[in-house]
């Protein structure tokens, strides 16, 4: 199911629970949110992430437990492909470029050289 609706702060501060934990009830969630909203708030936030199928939930003991409908890797795919079409066009080129051209993204020379690694292995039509 590819879920690719941008999340808010506090969404994606509920699924880096749910993906550290791999389920949690409401009430786990609260407790390992920085700065929690009340009990209320993150039922509706649930509520809210299931309607856009980023969760589910499962009845045990007599709980609601929730846990991500995907995997991280496939989120991060999901995520990273809707963005690389929302906002380049979907050129890949063009959104690695934005990434290299920031002057916020100092890639230390081991990050250039697995970036170059990869490259290589495109160029030469292995698995991207």
């Amino acid at each position: 199911m590819e879920a690719p609706q941008i999340l808010s702060r506090r969404e994606r501060q509920i699924m880096d629970v749910l993906y550290r934990r791999e389920s949690a009830t409401a009430a786990e969630v609260m407790e390992n949110l920085p700065d929690a909203p009340g009990y209320s708030a993150v039922r509706a936030l649930l509520r809210i992430l299931e309607q856009k199928g980023h969760i589910r939930h499962e009845e045990r003991a007599g709980k609601y437990v929730f846990m991500p409908t995907m995997r991280r890797d496939q989120a991060k795919r999901s995520a990273l492909r809707h963005l690389v079409q929302t906002f380049f066009d979907g050129s890949a080129e063009d959104a690695v470029a934005a990434l290299l051209d920031t002057k916020s993204s100092k890639l230390t020379e081991q990050e250039l050289d697995r970036l170059q690694t990869l490259i290589d292995k495109a160029r030469k039509g292995g698995k991207r």
